[in-house]
């Protein structure tokens, strides 16, 4: 069609007539004068339209598969960084496994010796207060911490409290050179005080210089006046030597600890003594001997008169 002066009068009157058409659809809704136009033009080109739309779909899924791509990325790097929590979580179970171990322990003790306890957690080691062995718990004053108060844990007797801050407390280990605690023998009631040599066995002075002890005897803390620093019947240690007794008046031992104080995580500081002294309560039970096996030898004579070794092993 050439571009004449009636074709482009006739191009205005058609969009004219379509701008009202569609002005008369949308003021009639369902009721429109067109909408059976609409439906037959749907039944014509409906089939058309899916055919074509068959075409494009593929490519339109493409293009968005291609826009969508950098939100995929960032799942998959949540998912993975959920994966690496997840398996730092399942590396850690070890760890968990063993601090549930010790604070059942810790329990148990202070279930049989009826001390209140408040549970902590070591921090730090006391490199900045010289050479003390001494270690910070996550516990102060807020807590209820006081100076002077008996720690220990799931294996025994740990320490006392010497500083006390808002939030942490300073622990004197029982392995201290400048640590003394009055002790009791399991059975024999002994009496005597143990004192802390580093990394080697605590040195007990026995008051009875007569005293019968033997290797693999037992110790508790005696208790303190008021039970401060020390309340009665924590487990200290199994004596693991004694002195030649030479007539003085007191006789030496040496105590392997229950506890290891290189190996300290959660404790418990004794904020309330036990009404009474539980005595020999606490300590775990004795280990069972593992018995000797014995070889009975018999001789018996053989058919040519000659006696024959048999061994028998019960």
């Amino acid at each position: 069609m050439r571009d004449t002066r009636e074709s482009r009068l006739l191009l205005v009157l058609l969009i004219a007539i379509a701008f009202a058409l569609i002005t008369v659809d949308i003021r009639g809704g369902q009721d429109s004068p067109v909408e059976g136009a609409r439906q037959a033009a749907a039944t014509v080109f409906g089939p058309i339209e899916n055919g074509v739309s068959t075409v494009v779909d593929p490519m339109g899924n493409a293009i968005d598969a291609v826009r969508d791509s950098g939100s995929r990325h960032d799942r998959i790097a949540r998912l993975e960084q959920s994966n690496a929590a997840l398996k730092a979580k399942l590396g850690s179970d070890d760890r968990n496994r063993s601090r549930l171990k010790q604070l059942d322990n810790m329990l148990r003790v202070a279930g049989e010796g009826q001390y209140g306890i408040k549970g902590a957690e070591v921090i730090a080691i006391g490199a900045a207060q010289g050479f003390s062995w001494t270690v910070t718990v996550d516990v102060g004053a807020n807590d209820g911490i006081k100076r002077d108060m008996t720690v220990l844990n799931g294996d025994g007797l740990v320490g006392r409290v010497t500083t006390v801050g808002p939030s942490t407390s300073t622990v004197l280990l029982a392995n201290d050179p400048d640590f003394t605690v009055g002790t009791r023998m399991e059975g024999s009631d002994e009496l005597g005080f143990a004192s802390g040599q580093g990394d080697r066995p605590l040195r007990v002075q026995l008051l009875n210089g007569k005293a019968d002890v033997k290797k693999g005897d037992r110790l508790i803390t005696f208790g303190s006046e008021a039970d401060k620093p020390f309340v009665p019947g924590v487990p200290v240690g199994v004596v693991s030597r004694v002195d030649p007794s030479g007539g003085d008046l007191t006789r030496t031992v040496y105590v392997t600890p229950f506890a290891s104080f290189t190996k300290l995580d959660v404790v418990g500081v004794v904020i309330q003594a036990p009404k009474k002294d539980p005595r020999d309560a606490v300590l775990p039970p004795k280990p069972q001997p593992t018995p000797t096996p014995t070889v009975t030898v018999t001789v018996t004579p053989s058919a040519s008169g000659e006696y024959q070794d048999q061994q028998q092993t019960p």
